[in-house]
């Protein structure tokens, strides 16, 4: 029997876990593996139903994926091969294809799953090897609205630019458009606090399970219509500008372009914003005067205050602009870089943070440094062994990069790690279209998903408990995710995969195979960059898990906090202390502006989509687990009881679905805790169950993330017979 101590594979809050392999059964089996909750300032000690059934994933299964896999030609059936006829094949069409169409054939379509390990080679490979610009992630669907506008206002994205362990002190959290309790529920425990002083406020257009976190006076839940949120966000803001609720010292010394801010919240008083929000204007008046309360008292001596944002008001085509107005509360309040609370958003991904960090999104280099500015661009070719100019520059984000595939103007080849885009991209329909119409389409997965089952190659890669690596969880803190158990004999590291495949390219840039050499590169490639790691060690991430920003010549930061072996926390867990992100060290405010909503259904219904606890992202890894898939077991549709009475729709029969972009077909649930204009699916299955066969490729135009929280949507009956 051994022991591992390393971090779920799930979500952001990587929680910390402790795996026990037991002793192998009979002859030939793999060992049992267990999982306990470990001591973790983030999680407490404790996990969630997918965190304590992620073992499940383990051992031998008979779907695991354990020798590469290809298709002879488009008709046929995928096959066994060997890893040599596999990489050559996938090498040979490469070089094809590139000699035929250019370097920028080839896409790359990466994970805020992987490892930072394998997120930055992933980047290396597709610039060096592949010289290719056509290279994204499907962070682009979950971080990018919250990430740009941190980056504009704040100048430096950081899901939270403090402890989580800071909200344990909280009088007051201002939650938009978020469920922590289902998506992470350990978070929860964090928001004791404010739950007991009643200052728990959650925004959300369905009494979420979060949202029931405020009942018995325990906080208080807004419900706007979807889309809503902007408007309400600019009123609120109105109200503190207008009865000078605003901390005018903090503002002057600490940011710039109030006036133009001010000037476009001028138009959003109350009563005009009830009519777009959904909110009325009374509640948006008490919700303005509670905030500017409590951030007085907590400059007085009392206790701090949060406004945290998630993808239920990110996922818009106007979710930067959301995210903006949500920080900029947080400044008209003087809290960031302070004592008295300030602003974060959460993120989703196990590695979501990292893997923004890494470069394998469409317009960054490692380090959060810019692929178009020329300074950056020098860097980072220097420390590679390359030049600038043979850098490509930037590609297209993740929407544009699937929805072009195979067209004149799109790739030819795909080379997809650690997502299911059939799934979790918006209109799944279009993207199926266009994987048909490549000339070559290489997943690497675990499993054999809806994605890699439309493969002409699948490459069976090791999952989080079979490697080593490092993740950045949502508050920066770098984290070793270590070996516990031995993967399949048949399966690779993506890391091996990439370094073979770049040889076999004859790269001139080789890649590192061990993850231990791959975080020295990081080290030293990020020194000096805005998300600087360099002065990491390998083996204390284990024990200290530090934030990021971490130089070689930075101390360590006296604190309260203890790591998980009782030394002080290491690096910069809080920012903006001293200055922002930007070059004169102020926060930047500015104008935002409210575009017109999308017409509206012929039922005046509208969908919004989102997560189940029992499952995870597309559902590749949960819906293989017998006890989450008992719970919800497939794709259903939740509607309130009076919508579904007008309807003629009753609990538990099948209901059709349509949109601008597609038809699907799912259970009723009937929901009072909804509002009657507005229906919810998980966007967990696949199929004819994929919630985004109805959401269409809108996108904000700042962070390019799609429309997937506000389609609208007619909605019917279905007949058991007609449902054959």
């Amino acid at each position: 029997m051994s022991e591992t101590r390393t971090h779920c594979p799930y979500c952001a809050l990587q929680c910390a876990m402790t795996l026990t392999a037991h002793d192998a059964g009979p002859l030939g089996s793999a060992p049992a593996v267990t999982v306990a909750g470990a001591s973790f300032p983030t999680s407490g000690g404790r996990l969630c139903r997918k965190g304590a059934t992620a073992a499940q994933l383990l051992g031998d299964r008979p779907d695991r994926l354990t020798a590469p896999l290809v298709r002879d030609h488009r008709d046929a059936d995928l096959r066994e091969t060997s890893w040599d006829e596999a990489l050559d094949r996938v090498v040979s069409r490469i070089t094809a294809l590139q000699r035929r169409h250019g370097p920028d054939a080839i896409g790359v379509f990466g994970s805020g799953s992987l490892t930072n390990e394998k997120a930055y080679s992933l980047g290396k490979f597709a610039r060096t090897a592949l010289r290719t610009s056509r290279i994204d992630y499907n962070g682009r669907f979950c971080m990018a609205s919250a990430a740009r506008a941190a980056t504009e206002v704040l100048g430096l994205d950081r899901g939270l630019p403090f402890p989580l362990t800071d909200l344990d002190a909280a009088c007051t959290v201002l939650l938009l458009g978020s469920n922590v309790a289902d998506t992470m529920p350990p978070f929860v425990q964090h928001l004791q606090k404010a739950r007991g002083l009643g200052g728990l406020i959650v925004v959300d257009p369905r009494r979420s399970a979060t949202a029931h976190l405020t009942d018995d006076g325990a906080g208080h839940h807004l419900a706007p219509a979807p889309g809503g949120d902007l408007p309400l966000l600019l009123s609120v803001a109105h109200v503190l500008l207008a009865e000078s609720l605003v901390d005018d010292d903090y503002l002057s010394r600490r940011t710039t372009g109030l006036g133009a801010f001010r000037h476009s919240v001028g138009e959003w008083w109350p009563e005009r914003a009830q009519a777009v929000s959904g909110v009325s204007a009374t509640r948006i008046r008490w919700l303005a005067r509670h905030l500017a309360a409590a951030a007085r008292a907590s400059k007085a001596g009392g206790d701090p205050v949060f406004i945290l944002t998630g993808r239920g008001v990110e996922q818009h085509r106007d979710g930067t602009d959301t995210a903006k107005a949500a920080i900029s509360l947080t400044l008209l309040l003087g809290l960031p870089g302070t004592r008295h609370g300030g602003y974060g958003t959460i993120t989703g991904q196990g590695n979501g943070q990292g893997g923004r960090e890494m470069g394998q999104k469409a317009d960054q280099l490692p380090g959060l440094r810019s692929i178009t500015d020329p300074a950056d661009r020098e860097t980072v070719a220097r420390r590679w062994g390359t030049t600038a100019d043979a850098l490509p520059g930037a590609g297209l984000p993740a929407t544009q990069l699937l929805h072009t595939l195979g067209t004149d103007r799109g790739v030819k080849a795909l080379l997809v790690h650690g997502a299911n885009v059939v799934v979790s991209a918006p209109d799944v329909r279009h993207v199926e279209r266009g994987l048909r119409a490549l000339d070559l389409l290489v997943v690497c997965d675990v499993f054999l998903s809806e994605t890699a089952a439309m493969a002409d190659v699948v490459l069976p890669v090791l999952q989080w408990a079979e490697e080593d690596g490092t993740l950045t969880n949502l508050e920066g803190r770098i984290l070793r995710r270590r070996r516990a158990v031995t993967g399949p004999a048949g399966a690779r590291s993506e890391l091996w995969i990439l370094a073979e495949l770049a040889r076999r390219l004859d790269s001139p840039v080789p890649l590192a195979e061990e993850p231990e050499e791959v975080f020295a590169e990081i080290r030293r490639v990020t020194a000096g960059s805005r998300a600087d790691y360099s002065g990491l060690d390998w083996e204390r991430c284990a024990d200290v898990a530090p934030y990021w920003p971490l130089t070689q010549t930075r101390g360590t930061e006296p604190s309260t906090e203890l790591s998980t072996t009782g030394e002080p926390v290491i690096g910069t867990p809080r920012l903006f202390a001293e200055r922002f992100g930007h070059a004169d060290g102020r926060a930047h405010l500015g104008p935002i502006t409210v575009r017109p909503a999308q017409p509206a259904s012929a039922h005046g219904l509208t969908l919004t989509t989102g997560r189940l606890m029992e499952h995870y992202q597309s559902g590749t890894q949960t819906r293989r687990v017998r006890e989450l898939l008992a719970v919800h077991p497939e794709a259903t549709v939740s509607v309130h009881p009076a919508t579904a009475a007008e309807r003629g729709l009753e609990d538990g029969a099948r209901a059709e679905l349509r949109s601008a972009t597609g038809t699907l077909r799912a259970r009723v649930v009937l929901d009072a805790g909804l509002r009657t204009d507005t229906v919810f699916m998980p966007f967990h299955f696949g199929g004819t169950g994929a919630a985004n066969r109805l959401t269409a490729g809108l996108l904000d135009p700042l962070s390019q993330m799609p429309e997937f929280k506000s389609t609208p949507v007619d909605l019917h009956p279905i007949s058991a017979a007609d449902d054959e």
